[in-house]
């Protein structure tokens, strides 16, 4: 069989065309789950799934899935593509879109082909993957996965007050069929890296062997309001301080480890917020990652015995809440392989990679083998309108992502 190359007009040009579905009166993409601006993003991928003869099939907790099967394989699991379509708050037009659309551009480049699979080829946009408006995030895939009940899934109350199984119902996307019907004889997900290993390096291709496992906690400290200049330093309770030396001492451990851990405090909130009184209460999170489940559970133990010395130090209350715990995950060597050796084929280098970033691929991992294929990211950036990867690099990694199909389509 000759070497197939996918449609790279087509690809590109839905990959932008979606991008336009969901501007804002600013012009800023914002596709939240479940939300008017979601259901434009997913009738736009219905409308492409049947216009290449795909049958249609929606979930209870609202994954798309086109599927391509025929009499001879129509009781083989299938070969199982996709990403997500929703987004962030003023998002990059690449971010899970690029895996959903070019899992639907490789089963319509092996239609045109003549190919006839073994296995039934699919494509899914899995709800909710971001997490913004309805926690947690990967939620659809999770569903799918039998990691969350669905129906608790759907009883989810988002930022707004709404429920996704409402809204799910809303915009005519609430489905029938059960999580998790149709049993992947394999997964992968093509994605952006999101970083900058990649495009620093000079690699077109990342051949993701494992991802990083996450922690999510909640800290709040409460110490005692006082008047800012009256009270001297050595009798504060003073939970600001408290939480600053606890970002401090995060960094410092993850800096000094010969290790791949990250720690990030992003949000933080002080009470009662005046510019002239010492803070009485600071409320944080803490993202910790590791690729490793040992290292990953010293971290969150170094820092639970740094929180009671700090409370005792600072005469401080500090209470944890344990907000998302996802272990590392491990993909299939074999199809690692498969990714490494399509891309040896097609003259592109590779590189075996860690995922800093949680994504589909962790959850559908748990009930099929999985892996993924990462392109680079200009700058590392993502979550954001400069979020770029060129063409070039968009159809190397679809074609990879083509051949690695191909071989596991025909097993």
């Amino acid at each position: 069989m000759k070497t197939l190359s996918i449609d790279a007009d087509r690809l590109l040009g839905r990959l932008r065309n979606l991008g336009q579905i969901g501007r804002d009166s600013d012009g800023r993409l914002v596709r939240l789950a479940g939300s008017d601006n979601d259901k434009a993003g997913r009738d736009a991928f219905v409308a492409w799934i049947r216009s290449a003869g795909l049958e249609v099939a929606v979930d209870r907790i609202g994954n798309i899935f086109g599927i391509w099967r025929d009499d001879a394989n129509t009781n083989h699991t299938p070969v199982l593509l996709g990403s997500h379509i929703d987004t962030v708050i003023n998002a990059g037009i690449y971010d899970g879109c690029y895996g959903v659309l070019s899992g639907l551009e490789v089963i319509e480049t092996l239609q045109a082909s003549g190919f006839v699979p073994a296995n039934p080829i699919a494509v899914a946009a899995f709800t909710n993957e971001e997490g913004v408006r309805y926690a947690p995030d990967m939620m659809g895939s999770l569903v799918y996965a039998g990691g969350l009940p669905v129906e608790e899934a759907l009883a989810t109350v988002g930022t707004d007050g709404t429920t996704l199984g409402a809204e799910l119902e809303r915009i005519g996307y609430a489905g029938f069929e059960k999580p998790g019907f149709l049993k992947p004889h394999a997964y992968i997900e093509l994605h952006i890296e999101q970083g900058p290993v990649l495009e620093r390096e000079g690699m077109p291709i990342g051949a993701v062997e494992n991802l990083q496992g996450i922690s999510w906690q909640r800290v709040t400290i409460e110490g005692e309001a006082n008047h800012a200049g009256t009270t001297p330093m050595s009798m504060r309770r003073d939970a600001g301080h408290a939480a600053a030396r606890v970002v401090t001492f995060l960094r410092d451990r993850a800096r000094r480890a010969n290790t791949p851990t990250v720690a990030t405090v992003g949000c933080m909130s002080f009470e009662p917020n005046a510019i002239n009184v010492i803070p009485s209460r600071a409320t944080f999170t803490v993202d910790l990652r590791d690729p490793d489940e040992g290292r990953l559970q010293a971290e969150e133990a170094a820092l639970a015995a740094y929180l009671k010395e700090l409370a005792a130090a600072e005469e401080v209350t500090i209470s944890v809440e344990r907000l998302a715990r996802f272990q590392p995950v491990a993909f299939d060597k074999n199809i690692v392989e498969l990714i490494e050796d399509a891309a040896r084929k097609r003259g592109l280098a590779s590189k075996r990679m860690t995922s800093g970033a949680g994504h589909d691929a962790q959850m559908i991992a748990r009930i099929a083998p999985s892996a993924m294929i990462f392109v680079p990211s200009i700058s590392g950036i993502s979550h954001n309108p400069r979020e770029h990867t060129p063409d070039a690099d968009l159809v190397a990694g679809a074609n990879v992502l083509l051949d690695v199909v191909t071989r596991l389509s025909a097993q």
